[in-house]
């Protein structure tokens, strides 16, 4: 409401003979247990007034009432200014704002910002993690372009490694040629089975291993394949055996700190362990013969990771997510050496003894940070910087936002730090969405994998839950089967979406499907059945769009619905500075809560006249507009009728 901000300043001018800035007056929503819409903060100009705050603002609030028409009386709460807004002016927002076409439509701003989300691993399905983050990405991208930014969707999939290499093993030794269409399975499930597969046999060949590193001490099968000291490790072990063998009290602490030591050395034994297994011996011979480029190798390569984009692209659609460009960690993966020969010019980075590259980081708050091995190989941050200067080689964008776990927080304040020391262009506008995980309640549900809940079993289970609920209340015996199974989709990816989305992203969050399909609670299915309740209001109704009916005055539940649709796109707005989707959800949640009291307080059909009856109707309309424009940002449809 810049008019209001406008009329403050004047008002510290004329009373109290000071200019301000504009930003030094500070609005905000009225809280509901006082009277009025608009709220001015009055503290900061008890320093020129020289008067109490309540005085002074008594003195600004009849200043306002005065000079602005909008203002129809104001009160005074501690050093709260609370003003209440003319019906006149609530009514005229309704009909020459709200309901115009291009309500809350922002006009392009002239800055690009890319979304990079989903980067999944080609060895197995997606699954409730990648969920969180592909809804969170669409969502993001589709609240910045409703702000008008013009918006890159981009895909860096995680398509090469030793992970992919395991499930290409397995299948070359247990798949007898199997194929998504010899199994009747999609292609990223068939390939998920066969990295199972792999741990599995990888679990077995590691126990004699294990055996032989614990029980017998005798590492030699091992020692020349790995280059690695082990001697301490086993001096170790032998210390804690001598001195669990004495009793003296003395040596307690010491053998307290041997086993800590030990403890602490166990995962590296393990991996000691499982490098030493013929079948990661011979993993890591086909990623060799990968990055060489063996034929047979890529050719399998290419053929199974053809299986998984198949895989991900059916559930990318029942997801209803999309990309505009995808990123390959194979034709990335060698990229950003030539930033690191950039940044030792430039005394960015340093190298030590072993010829590795680093960059110090310690009086940034962090540490030394690797960026190249002394052999001359890549470590990720390094193709991290590589692939971040080929995007914006692509799009010259203005921002960049990453959508990735918590997990990987430290990771990105390196790279971003990185890449501004580098003086990259473009680097200032590097931004981590960072978010929590997802987990189910125990025994909810059954992974294909046994341990994480599969994206595919767990949108089934969705539009289950959907029927399931939807049929219990009597609310579709006139449906076809076909407009039925629709609308099963639509209400279980509502409440899928909407519950993952109105939890602030950098929470952790615990999402029980039951819960979410309840069509009276916080839930995505509450507010598509606020949008079908209105679509059949209107269709019963005789309501024309053209028509301004003549009314004056408005109820309280009326005002309430037309000031909450009228602060629609400054809702936009601050999702988009915050890249929070649950800035969106829980606007829409309160519209769609304020409705359905207006709805049973205000007759509509039976109104009292005819003006009324339109009027309602309007704000009904407006209603369903902002509803389905809202949940369109969350990547949610919103049914006709239920």
């Amino acid at each position: 409401m810049d008019f209001i901000i406008e009329a403050a300043v004047k008002a510290v001018k004329q009373l109290y003979q000071t200019d301000i800035e504009p930003a030094a007056v500070s609005i905000q929503e009225t809280r509901k247990e006082f009277e009025g819409q608009v709220t001015i903060v009055t503290f900061p100009f008890t320093k020129f007034s020289r008067k109490g705050p309540e005085q002074t603002g008594a003195e600004i609030g009849e200043f306002l009432k005065n000079e602005l028409k909008e203002v129809a009386s104001f009160n005074v709460i501690k050093g709260f200014l609370n003003l209440s807004i003319s019906d006149e002016y609530w009514i005229s927002q309704l009909y020459n704002h709200i309901t115009a076409d291009d309500f809350a439509v922002a006009k392009p701003n002239g800055q690009k910002v890319m979304v990079e989300y989903s980067s999944p691993n080609t060895n197995k399905p997606l699954h409730l993690g990648h969920i969180r983050n592909n809804l969170l990405g669409y969502s993001v991208a589709e609240i910045l372009a409703a702000d008008g930014y013009e918006v890159i969707k981009t895909n860096l999939v995680n398509d090469r490694g030793i992970h992919i290499c395991k499930s290409m093993l397995a299948w070359q030794k247990f798949g007898n040629g199997e194929t998504p269409e010899s199994s009747g399975m999609k292609g990223d499930h068939l390939v998920g089975k066969y990295y199972v597969l792999f741990d599995k046999e990888l679990r077995e060949q590691l126990k004699p291993v294990l055996h032989e590193v614990y029980e017998k001490l005798n590492l030699s099968a091992f020692k020349e394949n790995q280059q690695v000291k082990i001697e301490e490790l086993l001096a170790t072990i032998a210390k804690v055996k001598e001195k669990r063998a004495q009793t003296d009290e003395a040596n307690k602490k010491l053998i307290g700190e041997l086993d800590d030591k030990i403890a602490g050395e166990e995962d590296k034994i393990k991996e000691i362990a499982k490098n030493a297994t013929p079948i990661m011996i011979e993993t890591q011979q086909m990623l060799q013969k990968w990055e060489a480029g063996d034929e047979e190798v890529m050719n399998l390569w290419r053929t199974m990771n053809g299986w998984v984009y198949a895989g991900f692209a059916e559930t990318y659609k029942q997801l209803g997510v999309d990309f505009d460009k995808y990123y390959y960690e194979s034709n990335t993966y060698l990229l950003g050496k030539d930033i690191i020969e950039e940044g030792l010019a430039k005394g960015v980075f340093f190298k030590k003894a072993d010829n590795s590259v680093w960059i110090d980081l310690t009086s940034d708050g962090l540490d030394e940070k690797l960026v190249l091995r002394g052999d001359g190989t890549s470590v990720y941050i390094t193709q991290d910087m590589g692939t971040a200067q080929l995007k914006y080689n692509d799009y010259h964008m203005d921002k960049s936002i990453y959508v990735v776990g918590n997990e990987q927080d430290y990771h990105f304040k390196v790279l971003f730090l990185i890449l501004q020391k580098l003086g990259k262009i473009g680097s200032d506008g590097l931004f981590h969405l960072s978010y929590g995980m997802v987990d189910l309640p125990s025994g909810k549900m059954k992974s294909r994998e046994g341990t994480v809940v599969d994206a595919d079993d767990l949108m089934a289970e969705m539009e289950t839950t959907a029927k399931e609920q939807t049929e219990a209340m009597g609310k579709v015996d006139a449906f076809s089967e076909e407009d039925k199974v629709a609308l099963y989709h639509t209400i279980g990816m509502g409440a899928l979406k909407y519950f993952l989305l109105k939890v602030d992203p950098k929470k952790r969050l615990l999402f029980d499907p039951n819960e979410s399909v309840d069509f009276q609670g916080h839930t995505g299915p509450f507010i598509q059945y606020t949008h079908a309740r209105i679509k059949s209001v209107l269709s019963r109704a005789d309501y024309n769009a053209e028509i301004k009916p003549v009314v004056t005055e408005l109820a309280g539940v009326e005002r309430d619905l037309i000031v909450l649709l009228n602060k629609y796109p400054e809702t936009v707005k601050e999702a988009a500075k915050g890249y929070s989707p649950a800035v969106i959800a829980n606007y829409v949640y309160e519209l769609a809560k304020t409705y359905n009291k207006f709805y049973h307080e205000k007759s509509i059909l039976q109104a009292e006249d005819e003006d009324s009856k339109q009027f309602r109707l309007a704000l009904s309309a407006s209603s369903a507009k902002v509803i389905s424009k809202g949940m369109k940002l969350l990547g949610i449809e919103v049914p006709e009728r239920m």
